[in-house]
């Protein structure tokens, strides 16, 4: 390590888009650690700055230049004493771009090498202009993730499976984060029990189809995520499991029957739908129609009658008639949901929806407005159902105001609780008193009337 390289020693990360891209973040941190970065809180204090980027929702690039705008700023306070980075899946898909508009920015790092950073650092320090690494490498980046990961807290992140093969007409995951990789079954299960030494409680698995989770058992036999969630609920110490995101073609019978059978898995699940339309599935290359996504949804409901849905819903996409859109209210009636996400179609560069014919912004205002009147009602309700019912929480830290504590329900509210005392990593049974349309208010039960 060179003299410039001993003075960088404070990192800030600045995190933008899914859980994914989260966990990926703190990953970078932990493979910088033993060069002896230490994260701060602010880009102000910071000798080096990673903006890890999101390419899903609309004009991302732009909101990337205007971040490292800022940063540019700051950098020439320094005397452009600062590294600035771009990672993710913007600087996979625009890393020509970056170096061109942003020249003051040292790395270009796409999501399958951030295990390369060190020698990329080193390089930059060396070389003239940006570094810039975007190529899908022969080895995966699971394979060098490290063992000293920081504890994340009592509900911890697990990335087990990363890209898609897919290749829905209007997502770039394909080609920002590469074909479907699976992490073999024994470094998930070595990284569950760190967390759960670490104070984990809960962990959430995470993919971009975490559902098509296909990794090599101890057993040399592939693993599909039912059998690595029956492996996970044997640590001593874990509490709940939840996986996201899931896709409907990969939700298989044994992945169902988990939701009956494995009494750690929480009965929540994000399921994305996108469309209730046929038409415009094909259109999406969905690879499956509406009835299929119904004839889970019933399976699913029969394995855990109290499971709650979550789903993701596009409007606008091109093609999209009023009968269409019609398709897809009558969908959400009939299934009713817990929570939902839903946008605006909006064209990603170099997808095949984008070079379609657009469909007007007033009416996917329109259709937007009104699917989010009905999801807002189904939460509501959802959350409404749940008052004067007792349930457990997982209990995840200090509330928002003083005297609060602040946990999780089974299907994934924040629940606030008047109480004196710390209660972060205890599961115990409370009963809700109001609902919010995102959170649950509750009173902590004791163990008598819990017995009453």
């Amino acid at each position: 390590m060179n003299a410039t390289d001993r003075k960088l020693r404070k990192l800030h990360v600045v995190t933008h888009g899914c859980q994914m891209n989260v966990y990926d973040s703190a990953r970078m941190a932990d493979i910088l650690r033993p060069l002896g970065y230490t994260t701060v809180d602010s880009p102000d204090d910071a000798d080096m700055v990673i903006m890890n980027t999101c390419h899903i929702r609309e004009r991302a690039e732009e909101k990337v230049f205007s971040n490292l705008g800022r940063l540019r700023v700051l950098k020439e306070e320094k005397g452009g004493e600062m590294m600035i980075a771009v990672t993710g899946c913007v600087a996979q898909a625009e890393g020509e771009l970056i170096t061109r508009r942003a020249p003051f920015v040292d790395l270009v790092v796409g999501p399958q090498a951030y295990h390369r950073l060190p020698e990329l650092i080193a390089q930059a320090h060396r070389k003239q202009g940006a570094v810039i690494d975007t190529e899908f490498p022969a080895e995966q980046k699971f394979d060098h993730l490290p063992d000293n990961a920081a504890p994340q807290g009592v509900v911890s992140f697990l990335s087990i499976q990363e890209g898609c093969d897919k290749f829905c007409s209007f997502c770039v995951v394909p080609y920002t984060r590469g074909a479907e990789a699976s992490r073999p079954a024994a470094s998930v299960l070595a990284e569950a029990r760190r967390m759960v030494a670490g104070g984990a409680r809960e962990i959430a698995l995470l993919g971009q189809n975490v559902n098509a989770y296909h990794g090599e058992g101890p057993d040399g036999k592939t693993w599909g995520l039912a059998r690595l969630l029956a492996e996970m609920a044997e640590i001593e110490g874990l509490e709940r499991l939840r996986y996201t995101t899931s896709h409907p073609n990969d939700m298989d019978d044994a992945l169902i029957l988990a939701h009956r059978d494995n009494a750690k898995l929480m009965p929540f699940l994000h399921l994305p739908v996108q469309s209730g339309s046929d038409k415009i599935l094909a259109a999406m290359n969905r690879k499956h129609k509406a009835e299929a996504f119904r004839r889970i949804v019933g399976k699913l409901r029969e394995a855990r009658p109290d499971l709650a849905l979550s789903s993701d819903f596009i409007v606008g996409h091109p093609g999209e008639t009023d009968a269409d859109f019609a398709a897809t209210m009558d969908l959400v009636r009939e299934t009713g949901f817990a929570l939902a996400y839903s946008f605006k179609y909006s064209p990603r560069p170099g997808t095949p929806a984008a070079a379609l014919p657009q469909i007007a912004e007033d009416i996917k205002d329109a259709r937007l407005y009104e699917l989010q009147a009905e999801l807002r009602r189904q939460q509501n309700a959802f959350n409404a159902a749940l008052v004067g019912q007792t349930t457990p929480v997982l209990f995840t830290g200090a509330g928002r105001h003083p005297g609060q504590i602040a946990a999780r329900s089974l299907w994934l509210q924040p629940v606030v609780v008047e109480h004196p005392t710390a209660l972060t990593g205890e599961i115990h049974q409370v009963k809700i008193t109001h609902s919010n349309p995102n959170s649950l208010l509750a009173t902590l039960l004791s163990k008598e009337q819990i017995a009453a």
